[in-house]
């Protein structure tokens, strides 16, 4: 019995001392120490590679601060985007980070930590194409990512949909003549065109103003709380704002993040 006591006193003391360490230890990880975030690594700014090599973006970013926020190694894992909550189900990674809308139909599978980004879709087309309003799309053959909801508005805007596998793609092949328009990420699109100095224009007009969401699998408040957490508190003491304004000039943070339960 003293020995037991002596134990958990002795265990008590320790998790005190380094809080991370109670932390990690219930936070319902596929492997300890590590946190395993899916990413695509190819959809830029939020996720890219250096010219070092070196795996670089905002989402890049966002993650490696919540990790290290918890106490773990940050560790991502590149998937393509239509397989990432394929992957999350099977239990391949324990988040992901990769660039995804929240969407009710989404949150029916997936428990989304809290918005951690503000953008919407917007058409992005040559200066010769006549397109200059959504309407215009009506007819004409327009790109969007496999499996996001970029596609989906483009159908809805009378569109012929082509589907990628990554937006750069999309955006070689709308530089070439094979699309009329591509439908992308409002941060992604201007990125894009400010930096490669690409001969687009993206419409004034929002098809829509949405929130990227981390997804967690449902069924780990544990992990989901620490998450929202650490979101939580970079936000508000500026740590946010210093890792992503350098890439795109401005902080892209939810003034009312869209939460969803864990359950």
């Amino acid at each position: 019995m003293e020995r037991r006591q002596f134990l958990l006193g002795t265990l008590s003391a320790v998790a005190a001392a380094s809080p991370f360490v109670a932390k990690a230890a219930s936070l319902e990880l596929l492997q300890p120490g590590k946190l395993l975030v899916a990413t695509e690594g190819t959809f830029a700014p939020f996720s890219m590679r250096t010219p070092s090599g070196q795996l670089d973006g905002l989402e890049m970013r966002v993650a490696g601060e919540i990790a290290r926020r918890l106490g773990l190694q940050y560790e991502p894992v590149i998937v393509k985007f239509d397989s990432l909550l394929i992957g999350l189900m099977a239990d391949q990674y324990d988040m992901t980070s990769a660039s995804m809308d929240i969407t009710e139909a989404r949150q029916k599978q997936v428990a989304f930590a809290d918005g951690w980004l503000e953008s919407g879709a917007r058409v992005i087309t040559r200066k010769d194409t006549g397109i200059a309003t959504p309407a215009d799309l009506k007819g004409r053959n327009v790109g969007a990512v496999a499996a996001s909801s970029f596609g989906k508005l483009a159908e809805e805007h009378g569109g012929n949909l082509k589907s990628y596998k990554a937006a750069a793609d999309a955006m070689q092949d709308l530089a070439g003549g094979n699309l009329d328009a591509v439908i992308n990420d409002a941060v992604a699109g201007n990125y894009a065109i400010r930096t490669r100095k690409l001969p687009f224009v993206m419409l004034d007009a929002p098809l829509s103003v949405i929130q990227k969401g981390m997804a967690i699998k449902k069924g780990k408040p544990n992990l989901h709380a620490a998450v929202n957490k650490a979101l939580g508190d970079m936000i508000a003491d500026g740590t946010y704002e210093k890792l992503l304004t350098p890439l795109i000039g401005y902080s892209p943070a939810p003034k009312n993040p869209i939460r969803t339960s864990a359950v």
